[in-house]
C-alpha cells in the first residue's frame, strides 16, 4: 500500500502538469500522512538539508563553466581543431561533430549545453556542405548526451551524492563508456552516410592544423587538468567544477578576448536561474528520499525482486528496461532524484558494484535525453537547428540504436567499466 501511495501521488501530480520538484514535494507529503507522521517542520529541514551539500556545489559551477565556454569561444576552437583533423574524409563534418562533442563534455559535463553549442556551430556547416538537415540534427543530438558521461558530469555529482557512491570513482569509470559510445556514433554516421553523395573539403595543410592546434589549445587543455587533477588527487570533484569554471573565464575574457566584462553578469545569471532549477529539484527529491527510507518501500521492493538477486544480470536488464521507459517520459534530472533512493539498496542487495550501477544507470538516462516525446536534448535541437520535431525524431533513431547496444554490451561485461578503475589503483 505504502508503494501505491508513493507512485499515485507523484504519477497523479506530475500527470496534471504540476511541476517535478512540487510533485516530489506533495508525494513525500501524501507519503507523511498515510504513516501519521505529517510536520511540515520535517519537510522544510529535509528541504533546506537536502542542498546543503558541498559535492553538490559542483552543479552551479560546471553550469557557469558551460555558459563560458558557449560564450568565450572556447566551443568554437575545439570544432576547428576537430575540423582540421577529420574534416576532409568523407562525411567529416560528423566525426568533427562527435569528436568535438567528446571533448566538450569534458568542459561542461551537460548534454543541453554540449547540443546548444555544437547544434549552432555545425548543423549550418553540415547542410552546405550536403548532408541531410534531419541526420545531421540528429547525430548532434546524440553526440551531446555523452555530456553527462564522459567526466566531469553533473549527472554523475547527482547520482553519487543521492546514492552515496564516490563520485572521483564515478568520473573515471564513465571515462571509457563515453568513449566507446562516441566510436559506436561514427560507425552509425558511416552506415548513414555512405549513400551520400557529398563533395568533401579539400585536406588542410599541416600548417593549418597546427595553427588550429595551437588556437585551440587553451580549450584542450582544460579536460587534461581535471582528469590529471583528479588521479593525482589535486582537487575532489568539487573542486574541479571551481577549476573549470575559474580556467573558462581566464580563457574566454583574457586569452580569446571574445568575453567582454559587460556580458558577464547576463552569463552569470543564465548559470543561476539554470542551477536554481536543478537544486530546488535535488532539495525536493531528497525530501522524498528520507520518507522512503522511513517508510521501508524498498524493503518491499526488495520483496518483490527476491527471485532476480541470485542473477545480477537479469537484474540489471529488468532495471534497465524500467529506467528506458521512464526516460521517454521524464528527464534526466528528476529520473536520478526519484530512482536512486528506490533502486540502490536492490543493487547493493544483490552485489552489485554501486559505481558500475551507477555508470549504467547515467548512461541509460543520458540516452533517454533523446528518446520522444520529452527529450530534452531533441528539443533543444530542434529549436537552435531550426527543425520540426518529427524528422528530428526519426533521424536520431539509428544513432540512439546503437547508443543502446553499447549499454546492453556493458551490461553484459562489466569490464568494460570497471577496468579503468583497476588502471588508475581505486
Amino acid at each position: 500500500m505504502t508503494i501505491l501511495v508513493f507512485s499515485l501521488s507523484l504519477l497523479g501530480s506530475m500527470a496534471i502538469g504540476m511541476p517535478i520538484a512540487f510533485a516530489l514535494l506533495l508525494s513525500g507529503i501524501a507519503l507523511m500522512h498515510y504513516l501519521d507522521i505529517f510536520d511540515p517542520q520535517i519537510v522544510a529541514q529535509n528541504l533546506i538539508n537536502g542542498a546543503d551539500s558541498f559535492p553538490l556545489m559542483a552543479v552551479p559551477f560546471f553550469m557557469l563553466a558551460g555558459e563560458l565556454m558557449n560564450t568565450g569561444g572556447l566551443s568554437k576552437r575545439i570544432v576547428n581543431v576537430a575540423l582540421a583533423a577529420v574534416g576532409h574524409v568523407k562525411g567529416g563534418l560528423g566525426y568533427v561533430a562527435i569528436l568535438a562533442a567528446c571533448v566538450i563534455s569534458a568542459l561542461s559535463g551537460s548534454a543541453v549545453a554540449d547540443a546548444a553549442a555544437l547544434s549552432a556551430l555545425l548543423v549550418p556547416m553540415m547542410v552546405r556542405a550536403g548532408h541531410d538537415k534531419a541526420r545531421s540534427a540528429g547525430l548532434i543530438a546524440a553526440s551531446s548526451v555523452i555530456g553527462p558521461i564522459i567526466p566531469p558530469s553533473i549527472g554523475f555529482v547527482i547520482f553519487g551524492v543521492i546514492g552515496g557512491v564516490s563520485i572521483t570513482k564515478l568520473f573515471l569509470a564513465g571515462l571509457v563508456p563515453g568513449l566507446l559510445i562516441g566510436a559506436a556514433l561514427a560507425g552509425a554516421w558511416w552506415w548513414e552516410v555512405r549513400k551520400e553523395n557529398i563533395v568533401p573539403p579539400p585536406r588542410q595543410s599541416a600548417g593549418a592544423v597546427l595553427k588550429a592546434l595551437v588556437d585551440g589549445a587553451w580549450a584542450l587543455m582544460l579536460p587534461v587538468i581535471i582528469i590529471v587533477g583528479l588521479k593525482m588527487g589535486v582537487f575532489t570533484p568539487t573542486e574541479s567544477a571551481v577549476v573549470a569554471a575559474v580556467y573558462s573565464l581566464f580563457v574566454a575574457t583574457c586569452v580569446y578576448r571574445e568575453l567582454k566584462v559587460s556580458e558577464l553578469f547576463d552569463v552569470f545569471v543564465t548559470a543561476a536561474k539554470t542551477t536554481a532549477v536543478v537544486m530546488f529539484l535535488v532539495a525536493a527529491a531528497l525530501v522524498t528520499s528520507w520518507l522512503i527510507t522511513v517508510s521501508d518501500i524498498t524493503r518491499d521492493l526488495v520483496t518483490m525482486l527476491e527471485p532476480l538477486l541470485g542473477q545480477p544480470t537479469l537484474l540489471l536488464l529488468a532495471i534497465m528496461a524500467v529506467v528506458i521507459i521512464v526516460g521517454t517520459a521524464m528527464d534526466m534530472t528528476p529520473t536520478i532524484l526519484i530512482l536512486t533512493p528506490v533502486l540502490m539498496p536492490i543493487v547493493k542487495a544483490a552485489g552489485i558494484d554501486p559505481v558500475y550501477f551507477g555508470v549504467l544507470f547515467i548512461v541509460n538516462n543520458s540516452i533517454g535525453l533523446i528518446t520522444p516525446p520529452v527529450g530534452t536534448v531533441l528539443n533543444v535541437v530542434s529549436g537552435v537547428a531550426r527543425i520540426r520535431l518529427e524528422p528530428l525524431m526519426k533521424a536520431v533513431t539509428p544513432f540512439m540504436l546503437v547508443q543502446f547496444a553499447v549499454l546492453f554490451l556493458m551490461v553484459l561485461f562489466p569490464q568494460i567499466v570497471l577496468w579503468p578503475l583497476r588502471f588508475f589503483g581505486h
